[in-house]
């Protein structure tokens, strides 16, 4: 099936920009040989660009993207889609406000999440980005939208943009997938300068009253007006 009208010309942009953000991710050393990948959804049609199944990075293209509805199933494409298809739809169907998704198996959130235990808010750089603690959610097979739905009851709680899912990788959101992609790169930063920090000995943890304050003026002052 070949999408066509408006429709086809976003799908045809986000297929470039889905392609490309995927370079970020061994870029910033998120991700090794197949694992990972970036999905956009596409406005007002009930649809994602995602990463095929098993394609190395360097073969990444826009015209290897592959479509899907929100149940996961291929609307547009050649070869199959990720296996991560399915948890990515999820949370679009129960997260309308989020447009991009990103799983990767960065070293120290991974091992974050392999301890089972939660990134806490002892950087400004955490408050900014994450406005609170990073939450690990439960540990959920791959293959249909369990990963999905324990992403969407663990952020329900959190300002978080990222959750680390129990023995398995980190998983973000964003307004864009660029942003999701950020969120990913941020991640894994703050994972591993709190690992290092706890090697000499307990980090502080900041106050809520300036976790909030912080928050505030990354996501409504910090940058350029648009």
């Amino acid at each position: 099936m070949t999408i066509t009208g408006a429709v086809g010309a976003t799908v045809r942009r986000l297929r470039e920009q889905v392609a490309a953000l995927h370079a970020e991710l061994p870029r910033n050393a998120l991700v090794v040989w197949t694992a990972g990948n970036v999905s956009a959804r596409v406005p007002d049609a009930d649809l994602l660009v995602i990463k095929p199944s098993g394609v190395g990075y360097d073969e990444i293209t826009p015209d290897n993207m592959v479509v899907t509805d929100l149940d996961g199933r291929l609307v547009e494409g050649d070869l199959a889609p990720s296996s991560d298809t399915a948890a990515h739809a999820y949370v679009y169907r129960h997260m309308p406000h989020v447009g991009g998704v990103v799983h990767t198996h960065s070293t120290y959130a991974t091992a974050w999440s392999a301890r089972g235990e939660a990134i806490p808010c002892v950087l400004t750089m955490i408050a900014d980005e994450f406005g609170g603690e990073i939450p690990v959610g439960p540990f959920a097979l791959i293959g249909d939208d369990s990963i999905g739905r324990g992403i969407v009851q663990t952020l329900a709680g959190h300002r978080s943009p990222a959750v680390l899912m129990r023995n398995h990788g980190v998983f973000t959101i964003g307004r864009t997938a660029r942003d999701a992609v950020k969120a990913a790169v941020m991640c894994e930063d703050v994972a591993r300068t709190v690992h290092i920090a706890r090697q000499l000995g307990t980090p502080l943890a900041i106050d809520q009253a300036d976790v909030d304050a912080l928050y505030a003026r990354y996501q409504n002052v910090y940058g350029q007006a648009s």
